[in-house]
């Protein structure tokens, strides 16, 4: 089993006198996808930027690899129409190889964009441009923070599809945020539900044929994304309180 790219152990984070990580244990190798659902304000994105040394916990452990390239896709980028930027002069922020900027276009699909003005584009178009930043790092890890924002459900499930590819044909790590409680990726290995501390975690179920899937897919779509469920072993107080339930699967409270 290869050595993890990085790792979190007991990670609790306060502001304010507000708990936004409590006790949260994370752990991703090379090859891996994990992804992170919760419900907004459930600290995903804050859990991210501790484990990638962007803020520092108040307690606990985060260890990654040495040297560890990491390649980072924002959830969204609004760019002012009146910049006159074009694909390549935004990559170019990132590399001047042009032949990497192409090859990096072409693994995610649009190739064809390079000369386009950046506000041209669609939210699909913009997701891949950006994703094609991110793979000019050379990234042994790629961080996706909810990188389906402004895609439509149709092109949703291409996008995962070609993360997915990208991860077979890169063996880097995958670290994906998600606010969607129920779609997740098919080819995820695993996911880990957070709402401040860790509910439950596990591989997603594939419900290709679930009713929830079908109506939100069609029948004619290609499996990319699934329908992750899960039972907690515990519940929630008024006050966002852990009351054990027994039974279910393992979590950290």
């Amino acid at each position: 089993m290869p050595e993890p790219l990085l790792r979190a152990s007991g990670v609790c984070l306060e502001r304010g006198g507000r708990k936004l990580l409590h006790n949260v244990d994370l752990q991703l190798r090379q090859g891996e996808i994990v992804t992170l659902i919760g419900p907004n304000g459930a600290g995903k994105t804050t859990l991210v930027r501790v484990v990638l040394g962007l803020v520092r916990p108040g307690s606990g452990e985060v260890w990654r690899r040495a040297g560890l390239r990491i390649g980072y896709m924002p959830q969204r980028m609004h760019i002012d129409p009146s910049l006159p930027l074009t694909v390549r002069r935004f990559l170019s922020l990132a590399s001047t190889d042009i032949n990497a900027m192409r090859a990096a276009l072409r693994r995610t699909g649009v190739e064809d964009l390079l000369e386009n003005p950046m506000h041209s584009l669609s939210g699909g178009e913009t997701q891949r441009v950006l994703l094609a930043r991110a793979l000019l790092r050379r990234p042994q890890l790629l961080v996706l923070d909810e990188p389906v924002q402004g895609v439509d459900v149709g092109g949703q499930a291409d996008f995962y599809q070609t993360i997915s590819k990208l991860r077979d044909q890169l063996q880097c790590g995958v670290l994906m945020i998600s606010h969607d409680l129920h779609l997740v990726m098919a080819a995820t290995d695993t996911v880990v539900c957070l709402n401040q501390h860790v509910c439950c975690q596990g591989h997603p179920q594939s419900v290709a044929s679930h009713p929830a899937y079908l109506e939100l897919f069609g029948k004619s779509a290609q499996p990319g994304i699934a329908l992750y469920t899960h039972h907690h072993d515990h519940s929630h107080d008024l006050h966002g309180d852990v009351m054990p339930d027994g039974g279910g699967e393992h979590h950290r409270a």
